[in-house]
């Protein structure tokens, strides 16, 4: 999930750990001028585990506890499904595995070393196996099974156990494969994609996922060839070598400060989930993602073996504004302005990608092969680049003679290096504005999977609806506790609101959330909780801390500082925000809130600020009643809740036969079962969305953005969560506001202190 951060803008406080950092700065003067990489490891250690001690929250104790956790923690996240190390590797491993604590203060890289240059030499070893897995036909008549539970798998106690357990993991990947072509073949080209994507094996490897997904392609591709069954089945081996090809050539890109950063970030877990050591090209990624801008053409790159292809231009971008460059180009050469063209071709992703990407006004030249065959040199003048999915849209929609707007937020993104620039508060204020000149009955706020981002930017949108007061409570370590309020006395709108969330609703959307619940001032509808993430951080630049060194770039820790806490005095930690109305949701049962995560910091609470609830809402409490009543009495809401059963159950299931007679008929039974929630996917709300009028004259001239927008009111009027969202909306209508829009600065509101 994304955090909250706190920054020197607009007079909301960073923790400095300046107190305890700026006198140490000595400490890590330019011993390391000449270093190595391994000692640029030695240098981050220290930073890392001295920032940590003195900055964190609330500091853990680095002993044979801590130890044992890095040690499990690390060689999972290494290898997963455990088909790269054997038993004999993890017997040489455990002598340290109370040993990390002694290490990690003396910066002794022993462990590290160990496990890395194993692994490197295991993984070299499994390309052999793998081909040679393949290279033969398989015997689907068998009675053998898979089980994929690959937590509670041991380790394989040999190079032949090892080989067995790739070739059995393969075989459960072509099997499904294999099966979906015959399925296709026998039904002239036509299959219920829903269904066989409902019935396909669960599989969390990445290799043999994106196997599954090169397999719908060529399916597609080969719609109306009729095959022999053994023409078939070599086609699943060759597409499964090429899959498992491109997933090596990944992993060949990945370097040694790659695996360090994973050993860093297992360090750092123990602390609590949410802080994690960011690489430079991380760190820069995070920017990004808070900002939801860069510098550089605008777009998507990929890599398909030794070669870097454009994948997406970015709409509105200088790429996709130039019309040369297009999707699927292959990117041979990067040349900057008229210096010579430096070859890419091998060249790991993230270099390509720094050679493209660069400052706005300068020139960069690409050799690109084109999908038809063509070399041709493409000359694009870089600029900043928006990421419009980044972004707050609204749309309208009208309901029972009413007019509502939609709005839906992404993120809380903000622009911290340019005051001017885009923030989720001044573009939600706008959205707002935007539909009240549109003359809106009710505001529907989406924040459903928007994982957080910046803190000020909660505090202005809550500022939007209500008159002034406090928006969220903050407390540091041996600190008291800071307020920060709503001091502007307009209200943006003041009529009805309703906040959608989900279990993906996290850290900034649950202040939100949490704010409007408790002045009473929205009604929250959604998942039975919110993600459960209370904790703030704050993104310390290492690079501060070093003088005089040529070490690099040491990239930056995002380490947790602060908690936060409802204005009545609660923690979102663990728990989240409960909704007032509770729709049945899909995932529902699945464990994957803050509450089910390692490490997680405990729930607490504090004493309440003191604020005033909404009482223009004689509505409220019926409205709440009538939606549950709805819910209660809606078949699709029923089935989606007889759906989240079936998922749950379905999440135990391990075992698979690799017998082709077996396995069809396991898929058939749970295709069958799967029709029964067909109707979610067919679902209709019947209703119409549509952009505003400003957005409508942009897209006549932007295809790339109308397409979008469509794609988005084509999903409303499927989303049934918005269809009782809009519902709870004409239950909070007064019968002078169903006649007439509400005057957003109508003053008569009072509010009551609590």
């Amino acid at each position: 999930m994304n955090t909250i951060i706190t920054f020197m803008k607009r007079n909301y406080k960073i923790l400095l750990v300046v107190t305890f950092l700026s006198l140490s700065l000595l400490a890590f003067k330019s011993n390391y001028a000449n270093s190595t990489d391994p000692d640029k490891d030695k240098l981050l250690l220290e930073l890392l585990t001295f920032v940590l001690e003195k900055g964190h929250y609330s500091p853990v104790t680095m002993d044979d506890e801590f130890s044992k956790g890095v040690y499990k923690d690390y060689l999972e996240a290494l290898d997963p499904s455990k088909r790269f190390f054997l038993q004999s590797d993890i017997d040489e491993f455990s002598k340290y595995e109370l040993e990390l604590d002694d290490e990690l203060q003396n910066k002794d890289l022993t462990f590290f070393d160990l496990t890395y240059t194993r692994l490197m030499k295991r993984m070299e070893e499994s390309k052999a196996i793998y081909k040679s897995v393949l290279s033969q036909p398989f015997d689907y008549k068998v009675d053998e099974s898979f089980n994929t539970n690959y937590e509670k798998m041991p380790y394989a106690k040999n190079a032949t156990e090892l080989t067995e357990r790739w070739r059995k993991q393969i075989k459960l990947s072509t099997l499904s494969s294999l099966v979906d072509r015959l399925e296709i073949q026998e039904n002239n080209g036509k299959v219920d994609k829903d269904l066989k994507e409902a019935a396909a094996p669960v599989n969390p490897d990445a290799a043999f996922q994106e196997n599954a997904n090169q397999v719908k392609k060529e399916v597609a591709a080969d719609a109306g060839k009729v095959k022999t069954f053994e023409e078939l089945e070599k086609d699943t081996r060759e597409s499964s070598v090429k899959s498992l090809d491109e997933y090596f050539g990944f992993i060949k890109d990945l370097d040694r400060n790659d695996y360090f950063s994973v050993y860093l970030n297992t360090i750092t877990a123990r602390f609590d989930p949410h802080t994690n050591y960011l690489a430079p090209e991380e760190k820069e990624r995070f920017d990004v993602s808070i900002s939801g801008k860069l510098e550089g053409i605008g777009a998507r790159l990929q890599k398909k073996n030794d070669y870097t292809e454009i994948s997406e231009l970015i709409s509105g971008g200088p790429a996709w504004r130039g019309k040369q460059l297009e999707a699927g180009d292959v990117v041979i050469k990067v040349a900057q302005g008229n210096q010579q063209a430096v070859d890419v071709v091998g060249m790991r992703l993230d270099d390509v990608v720094k050679k493209i990407k660069g400052a706005k006004g300068t020139e960069v030249r690409l050799t690109v092969k084109k999908v038809d065959g063509t070399i041709k040199v493409i000359s694009i003048i870089r600029d900043i680049v928006e990421i419009e999915e980044t972004y707050a849209k609204s749309s309208i929609v009208e309901k029972n003679g009413l007019k509502y707007g939609v709005i839906y937020l992404p993120k809380f993104y903000i622009d911290f290096e340019n005051k001017d620039g885009r923030d989720a508060g001044k573009d939600i204020a706008l959205e707002v504005s935007r539909l009240k000149k549109e003359g809106v009955n009710g505001i529907v706020l989406d924040v459903r999977d928007d994982g957080g981002g910046s803190l000020s930017t909660v505090v202005d949108i809550a500022g939007l609806f209500i008159e002034e007061g406090p928006i969220v409570q903050i407390k540091s370590a041996g600190k008291r506790k800071e307020v920060l309020y709503d001091r502007d006395k307009k209200i943006e709108w003041d009529g009805p609101l309703v906040i959608m969330v989900n279990s993906f609703s996290a850290s900034a959307s649950e202040i939100l959330a949490a704010a409007i619940q408790d002045y009473k001032r929205g009604i929250i509808i959604g998942s039975k909780q919110t993600y459960g993430k209370g904790t703030v951080q704050n993104v310390i630049d290492l690079n501060q801390f070093v003088r005089s060194s040529s070490a690099g770039d040491l990239g930056a820790l995002k380490t947790t500082t602060q908690k936060f806490y409802r204005i009545n005095g609660g923690s979102t930690q663990l728990e989240g925000v409960s909704s007032d109305v509770v729709m049945p949701d899909r995932y529902a049962y699945l464990k994957m809130g803050e509450r089910d995560v390692h490490n997680a910091m405990p729930w607490d609470k504090i004493d309440p600020a003191q604020y005033g609830v909404w009482t223009n809402n004689k509505n409220f409490n019926q409205a709440i009643a009538n939606s549950k009543n709805r819910i209660a009495q809606n078949a699709q809401f029923q089935l989606v809740e007889d759906n989240a059963k079936w998922i749950d159950s379905r999440s135990e299931d391990y075992v698979y036969s690799l017998n082709i007679d077996k396995f069809k008929l396991a898929q058939k039974q749970i295709e069958e079962k799967a029709k029964k929630y067909k109707p979610l996917q067919n679902y209709k709300n019947n209703l119409k969305f549509s952009s505003l009028p400003y957005e409508s004259e942009v897209m006549a001239k932007d295809s790339a953005l109308k397409e979008k927008r469509d794609r988005w009111h084509e999903s409303l009027s499927k989303d049934i969560y918005v269809e009782e969202a809009l519902n709870v909306l004409d239950d909070l209508q007064s019968k002078a506001v169903a006649k007439k829009p509400m005057d957003a600065n109508l003053k008569s509101n009072k509010l009551v202190k609590s």
